[in-house]
């Protein structure tokens, strides 16, 4: 189809690196250089991945202390922003006149 749309008009209709009929992009040495240094990467980063650092029974809780120690803050930091209690009769103490019950 390229073949054909090239020998009979003189040229890509629209926008040449867009669209459907678009004309194909030149492949260089840089390009393949790249893809093939990236896919090195790609397995070497696979490669450490498939190892584990810890095993499993090593893994299990080994930092539930240091966990608890940062909820133990995070709970603390909260408690001091928050404000004394107030009794009921801390509010109603303007309704206490006397101290006699009338009869």
């Amino acid at each position: 189809m390229f073949l054909t749309l090239s020998l009979l008009r003189k040229g890509i209709p629209g926008k040449q690196w867009i669209g459907k009929h678009r004309r194909p992009r030149q492949i260089t040495w840089q390009m393949k250089r790249n893809t093939l240094t990236h896919l090195e990467r790609e397995a070497e980063n696979e490669y450490w991945i498939s190892r584990p650092y810890m095993t499993a029974e090593q893994e299990r809780g080994h930092a539930a202390e240091r966990r608890a120690e940062n909820w133990r803050k995070i709970k603390e930091t909260k408690f001091v922003k928050f404000p004394e209690h107030k009794r009921i009769t801390d509010h109603l103490s303007h309704l206490n006149i006397t101290k006699t019950w009338s009869s």
